[in-house]
Parts: structure tokens; sequence; C-alpha cells
């Protein structure tokens, strides 16, 4: 792959209602934080040009509703993804358990298998003492997929890059191992 071509990736954040999916989102993007968001209705996008591995990476990422009433919407915005953010909120056990669903859906929309399609579990809002979900049920939860697990705070700002920045790794390894085998016998990688 030419280090000098831009790759534009298409990530998605998704999980329940309230997990910090917008706060994370806008603290990666324009390193922000707002108290007060009105819900996500449906999906919004942001962009973002970042260096992996010496290739140029224009992120579009869909920040996606949690809203159950919403959930046959937005999983119509999956065909494309090139990878998955699962958020759960560390105080809220049930955005947890719900983790599950979200990536079971994700996986059948998207048509991947489990092994090649990028997935990071972000466990959000570290930074709040009421915690309901340990890291330890977390990090086992994580190993039994095989799904890299960061513990996060979109208003402290802790592991957000290094959390979309491992995704958009992954995805591009994906991708590139796609191009090798797209390309036809005889014909030399850039």
């Amino acid at each position: 792959m030419n280090p000098r071509k831009k790759v534009d990736l298409k990530l998605i954040i998704i999980g329940a209602l309230g997990v910090g999916k917008t706060s994370l989102l806008n603290q990666y993007v324009h390193k922000t934080f707002y108290e007060d968001y009105q819900t996500t209705l449906g999906a919004s996008i942001l962009s973002k040009i970042i260096m992996v591995d010496n290739t140029t990476l224009k992120l579009q990422i869909w920040d996606t509703g949690g809203q159950e009433r919403f959930r046959s919407m937005v999983s119509t915005f999956y065909k494309g993804s090139d990878g998955c953010i699962l958020a759960f909120d560390v105080t809220d056990r049930d955005s947890f358990h719900a983790l599950d669903t979200w990536r079971q859906d994700i996986l059948q929309k998207t048509l991947q298998t489990e092994q090649v399609f990028p997935i990071v579990v972000l466990g959000n809002k570290i930074d709040l003492d009421a915690r309901e979900v340990s890291q330890k049920k977390a990090l086992d939860w994580c190993k039994e997929k095989d799904i890299p697990y960061f513990e996060v705070s979109a208003k402290n700002d802790i592991n957000v890059e290094q959390a979309f920045e491992l995704l958009a790794r992954q995805a591009l390894i994906r991708i590139k191992g796609q191009c090798e085998l797209e390309r036809p016998p005889g014909i030399d990688a850039e």
C-alpha cells in the first residue's frame, strides 16, 4: 500500500443510551468535553485525519443514537464499516450487559466474522465514583471474545486517543490484508 495514498476508514461507535459516545467522539476529534449533550437521533458524523504506520488515514466516525427505539435505523448505518467501538458506562451495569446485543447486531448486519472485524470495547466514565462494572469483569468479557479493552474517561481525556487509534490500526491492517488477497498473482505491492 502506497504510504502517500490517503485511506478512508468508516468507524462506528455504538452502545446504550447515555454511555458517552458523543463525548468520546468530541474528545477524540476536537479535544473538548461538554457536561450536557442532546441525545443523538440516528447518527452524526465527524472526521479526523491521522497517520498510522506511515499511512494517512481519513477517519469518518459515525456517532449513533443508543435508544432502543432507533436500533433498527441505527443498524442501517453499519453498512461499509471498517471497525467498531462498543462503548459502555462503568457506572451503569445494564449498559455493560447490553454489549452482547450490540456486538451481535453489528456482526450480523456487516456480515463479518468475529475474527476479522475490528472491534474495541471502551468502559467510559472511569472518573466517576459510582462504579457498577469492575475492570476485571469487563476484561474477562473482552478476553473471552478476543476484543481489546480500554478504561476511558471522555471528561478527563484518559485513553481516548489510544483506543481510537488502535481501532484505526486494526482496520488498516484488515484493509491491507484484503488488498493482498485481491491482488492478481504476479503483481507486486506498491
